[in-house]
């Protein structure tokens, strides 16, 4: 055991803090210490990770694996993260860092550690291992798919060192109302409600388009909304046993069918349930704008956003599984 540091002691609240009780963030980091699988985990990444040599010893990979979802989790970027590292004693306990005895990683390291991320696109390796962790566990895949995308915002503005916005992003039409940035589409599990495929795609791209891609082939129903009416076919060419059970027009001819707009309400109770990894992800994660130029960059942050998603709705039933 090493030896507590005055500034450790402070951190865990020793001294006369006498009526301090946890907080909120305290109790959300103590349930994700709990159900991350920081081995399996740290096992994806491990081989691509520097190993101890002449120069000055990398920072363990936990530890850097704990900062990345910590700026995932608190929508932080680099510099932010750092800052927040040494203003919180509650962040500085997950990550196991003792300012006693040591700095916060600096905001450079950061960013490398997530540059090595993209360049060999763990975060899809992550998100397929938390899949394969959690039908493990139990989480197994049904029957069904709900496939449903959402727009993720990019600044549309020109005052930047190019004059030009990102040429990876496209503006789209919803509605009456014009977005600029990407479009994230997923595939989710009908009975459990987590996520299991992704595409990441510029906005105008029309959400059919990435539909073989959000099916894993064994479907028996593929639920989505009036986007992915009429599209059979292509449902087919992946999961050639799936009936479609996408919501479909109500309007024909200026009437309205109210059989179908019936069948469309049952439908979408089931529907509803893709909305649940979207809140997730975009209310809670914070991932409503995209933070980097191109797609790529941005891939890897919705991944790794998907599968911190399907750890935190699965939380009651991992909780339960490393409970005595």
């Amino acid at each position: 055991m090493k030896q507590m540091t005055l500034a450790a002691g402070a951190d865990q609240g020793a001294g006369f803090e006498q009526y301090r009780k946890p907080t909120r963030r305290e109790a959300f980091l103590a349930t994700m210490e709990a159900i991350v699988p920081w081995a399996a985990l740290c096992a994806v990444i491990e081989p691509y990770y520097p190993k101890a040599g002449n120069g000055r010893p990398p920072i363990g990979l936990e530890r850097m694996l704990r900062i990345h979802f910590l700026q995932h989790w608190f929508n932080l970027a680099d510099l932010a993260c750092e800052e927040a590292l040494y203003d919180s004693a509650s962040l500085r306990r997950f990550v196991g860092i003792d300012l006693g005895r040591e700095p916060v990683p600096d905001a450079t390291t950061l960013l490398k550690f997530r540059r090595l991320l993209e360049k060999h696109q763990l975060a899809e390796r992550l998100f397929a291992e938390v899949g394969r962790i959690l039908q493990a566990s139990g989480v197994k895949l049904k029957t069904g798919t709900i496939v449903d995308a959402t727009i993720i915002g990019a600044p549309s503005s020109t005052k930047n060192e190019e004059k030009a916005r990102d040429p990876e992003m496209h503006q789209t039409r919803k509605g009456q109302q014009w977005f600029f940035g990407m479009k994230l589409h997923i595939g989710v599990d009908s009975q459990s409600g987590l996520a299991h495929s992704a595409v990441v795609t510029p906005a105008n791209v029309h959400d059919k388009h990435a539909l073989p891609q959000l099916l894993h082939g064994q479907e028996q129903r593929v639920y989505g909304d009036s986007a992915y009416a009429s599209q059979q076919e292509l449902i087919a060419s992946k999961a050639p046993h799936a009936k479609d059970f996408t919501n479909q027009r109500t309007r024909k001819n200026g009437q309205i069918d109210e059989v179908q707009r019936g069948k469309n309400r049952n439908k979408s109770k089931i529907r509803a349930r893709v909305e649940h990894v979207f809140a997730v992800v975009k209310r809670l994660w914070g991932f409503t704008k995209v933070r980097y130029r191109g797609l790529k960059k941005n891939a890897g942050r919705a991944f790794t956003a998907l599968a911190l998603a399907n750890l935190y709705l699965s939380r009651g039933h991992l909780m339960g599984a490393v409970r005595p």
